[in-house]
């Protein structure tokens, strides 16, 4: 298998995935500080946050569907086509919501608008996240699998870093125009991201092991039903499985603007620093559960987050900036423990003929039920119950996290030395 098609592959995963990323946790971001103001004028200030992140939990709603629609066609056409579809789907719905008129401007309209093109955001990532650890990890040596499936995770740092990072340098440097205009110009960046990474997907051949499937003649015809019939169990397994990766993320990263708003600069340059951390992390974990198994892996971060969860918003309340931080950057670590190893923990399940569509709705049936609640549920925890509820929900989500990993079928202790794929890896393209 050619090295620098390889490297190719892994290249056009990270690329692509960071801009899909940036895109979606740029409007996380906004919805958080921003949108409030902007389509939500006429609400008292907690109702607008919740309306906000509303919208904001719409995108999550649209996610399973994304997998859905994708995986169907990622598992009949590949997965470089598909990919170049999702990116460009996400690029232009981020633009638009960088053109949107406010509510005082075009009224009611506004905000729909914005719920329209924030479900078209979720679809695509829906559609994304699968085809893009495909790429890297069906390219890639099968004894480092679960390093070549991280590679598109630090995507998610990168998008964060990028995303959050933008929207901190024009609340800093632009207060005045921030809510007025100057929230839009990172929406519109994202056309030129898209257009570097189309560049960068176009270059990379069809996977080798879908090549294979092609050859032997084994693509399925509804690859979504075929494995929502064969494989229901692991289906909801691997959803719940990731329940204590997604959910405090989510709370992390957007629910930690909220809580800090009154230090918002101090809240954002935390959450961009803990994304810094990450774009090492993931890719060492996901080595780490080469060497050590991906079960134990993941095993240690979903139990670290259970230790973290009661001590975070003590330490994130403390108003002391170096605390906030650290606490921040700790928190972020529990993620990525998990993160690292994730992606081949789900992919290996499915057979390769059906492991786009398996994956995917696997993989995205986790936002409907703990990520793209969880802002909206810590923001109501907190004004009705206190910060210790949002800790326990954390507590929990670890709780279900281990019992799905312990349920799940098809892997071994030591995935790096034991384990075998549901189809063999060929030994060279198919034609």
């Amino acid at each position: 298998m050619p090295l620098d098609e390889r490297r190719r592959a892994a290249l056009a995963s990270v690329v692509g995935t960071s801009i899909e990323w940036y895109d979606f946790f740029l409007y996380n971001t906004a919805a958080a500080v921003v949108f409030k103001d902007v389509f939500f004028p006429g609400a008292g200030r907690y109702a607008g946050t919740l309306s906000a992140l509303g919208t904001y939990a719409a995108g999550f709603a649209a996610r399973p569907v994304g997998a859905v629609i994708f995986g169907h066609w990622g598992d009949r056409l590949g997965r470089k086509a598909t990919l170049i579809v999702t990116l460009v789907l996400m690029g232009v719905s981020s633009a638009l919501i960088g053109v949107l008129p406010g509510t005082r401007t075009i009224g009611v309209a506004a905000p729909v608008l914005l719920v329209v093109l924030r479900l078209v955001q979720g679809v695509a990532v829906g559609g994304e996240w699968s085809g893009s650890v495909l790429l890297s990890m069906e390219w890639g040596d099968r004894r480092r699998a679960g390093l070549m499936a991280s590679l598109p995770q630090i995507g998610v740092p990168i998008g964060l870093i990028l995303g959050t990072g933008a929207m901190t340098a024009l609340a800093l440097t632009a207060h005045d125009a921030f809510t007025a205009w100057a929230w839009r110009l990172p929406f519109l960046f994202s056309l030129v991201l898209v257009g570097i990474g189309l560049w960068v997907r176009l270059r990379v051949a069809e996977t080798p092991q879908f090549a294979e499937v092609v050859r032997r003649g084994e693509v399925a015809r509804a690859p979504v039903l075929e494995v929502l019939r064969r494989y229901p169990g692991r289906i909801v397994l691997c959803a719940l499985l990731r329940c204590s990766e997604q959910m405090p993320f989510y709370i992390f990263t957007s629910f930690a603007l909220v809580y800090l708003e009154d230090s918002l600069g101090v809240a954002l340059g935390a959450v961009t620093a803990a994304a810094a951390v990450e774009l090492v992390a993931v890719p060492y974990f996901g080595h780490l559960g080469d060497r050590l198994g991906r079960r134990r892996v993941y095993a240690t971060g979903s139990v670290l987050l259970a230790l973290a969860a009661f001590p975070y918003f003590a330490l994130l309340g403390s108003g002391v900036p170096q605390v906030v931080f650290a606490t921040a950057i700790v928190a972020q670590l529990t993620h990525s423990v998990q993160c690292g190893p994730m992606p081949a923990i789900i992919a290996e399940v499915f057979p390769a003929r059906l492991r786009y569509a398996g994956s995917g709705v696997g993989f995205q049936l986790t936002s409907l039920i703990a990520g793209g609640p969880a802002p909206l549920l810590a923001t109501w925890l907190l004004h009705d119950y206190g910060a210790w509820a949002i800790s326990a929900m954390m507590v929990a989500a670890a709780a279900i996290s281990l019992t799905a990993l312990a349920l799940l079928p098809g892997l071994s202790p030591v995935a790096s030395r034991t384990s075998r794929w549901p189809v063999p890896w060929p030994s060279r393209p198919g034609p």
